[in-house]
């Protein structure tokens, strides 16, 4: 039973990997696949909610749409911590991101300390992400020198 546990763990981390390494590389559509397609995604910058998506379709075009705006995406994923109930499992993970925009002929970067709570469920003998909570805790946006 704890192997069991240990490979879910495993595979729930992987997956918020997954989520992290296409997004920076604006694999849009690839990323849509790691979520069920009635999957829930909000967003809260410093408490306000400024984005409550539901579906894959409209997800996708809304991701397409930020995408087009960020030059360069970074991501650097922390801690996940997961509780898992048969095939279904919630988590917490925390990441640091970082968005490099043009304004103006300038290299603008927003950095952003995020807090994802997750509801994950597993499909088919793979795990995906049900419905997303990103709470934009400490948001910082400054010119880049270089």
């Amino acid at each position: 039973m704890l192997l069991e546990i240990l490979k879910t763990k495993q595979e729930l981390r992987d997956l918020i990997d997954a989520y992290a390494y296409l997004g920076d590389d604006k694999k849009i559509a690839e990323q849509m696949k790691l979520f069920t397609p009635d999957a829930t995604y909000k967003v809260y910058m410093n408490g306000v909610e400024v984005a409550n998506t539901t579906g894959t379709d409209t997800l996708e075009k809304e991701f397409s749409g930020h995408a087009a705006e960020v030059k360069t995406y970074f991501t650097l994923n922390g801690q996940h911590t997961v509780k898992i109930d048969g095939d279904t499992a919630t988590g917490i993970s925390f990441s640091q991101l970082k968005m490099v925009r043009e304004k103006e002929g300038k290299a603008n970067i927003s950095d952003y300390s995020v807090k994802y709570e997750d509801t994950y469920v597993r499909q088919d003998g793979n795990w995906l992400i049900k419905a997303r909570i990103g709470h934009f805790l400490i948001i910082e946006t400054r010119t880049l020198a270089n």
